[in-house]
């Protein structure tokens, strides 16, 4: 008796070697294939290291991330300069993070002052306005567009005064004309300037006031004469 059956004669024993040396030519070939796949996990392993290194934007992170990477993430974006929570979620979301994982960590930065909307509102129209000259139509626009809700905007424009407007108006026209033709006529030079104003976001009646009073005295062509424009 051997392994569970019984072999007699010459035909048995012929039989028994046969088996035996298929078992170890089956064994050579698994040895053979399992070496090929080691190195083929090994490839596998660092095709998926490579994918992961270039994983695409949006693209989920395992387990949605954690919450000490996403406020690693948020706090080098706040070192550039301040964001609203919105700015902030939406860059989030675009390196993976889920949803529940990115509001932990900014409700945690919220809770230690490092995201607050209403200041950020603020700054950003004092900048935009003495920087860039923008009006309180495309301020509130940008606004929107940065997640400040209405209340907070609407208390950050409030800081923006009518004579703030028309001051910060005046000094934008004072330095265009300075570059205009001087072929130009009035009409067109009214046109243009009150274009000017309207594109950085200043009413129509604030742009077309500072315009007429700041081409009081100013010396144009006669109508029709833009030889030189």
């Amino acid at each position: 008796m051997r392994d569970g059956r019984s072999y007699g004669g010459a035909a048995d024993a012929d039989e028994l070697e046969r088996e035996d040396r298929g078992r170890r030519r089956r064994g050579g070939r698994r040895g053979r294939e399992d070496s090929a796949g080691g190195r083929g996990d090994d490839e596998s392993r660092e095709g998926g290291r490579s994918r992961r290194a270039r994983r695409m934007p949006g693209e989920p992170l395992p387990d949605g991330g954690t919450e000490v990477a996403a406020k690693d993430a948020c706090l080098r974006l706040l070192t550039d300069r301040a964001r609203s929570r919105s700015e902030l979620a939406d860059r989030l979301a675009t390196k993976g993070f889920s949803v529940e994982v990115a509001n932990r960590a900014l409700d945690r930065l919220t809770e230690v002052g490092l995201i607050d909307d209403a200041a950020f509102a603020q700054e950003w129209v004092y900048s935009r306005h003495t920087f860039s000259g923008k009006g309180k139509k495309a301020l509130a626009l940008e606004l929107r567009r940065k997640g400040i809700d209405e209340e907070q905007a609407q208390e950050a424009l409030s800081t923006i005064s009518s004579d703030d407007e028309t001051e910060r108006a005046a000094e934008l026209v004072r330095r265009k004309l300075r570059s205009l033709p001087a072929s130009l006529d009035r009409e067109k030079a009214i046109r243009r300037l009150v274009g000017m104003l309207a594109r950085r976001g200043y009413n129509p009646g604030t742009a077309y006031t500072v315009v007429k009073a700041e081409l009081e005295g100013f010396t144009f062509a006669a109508p029709g004469d833009d030889s030189e424009e």
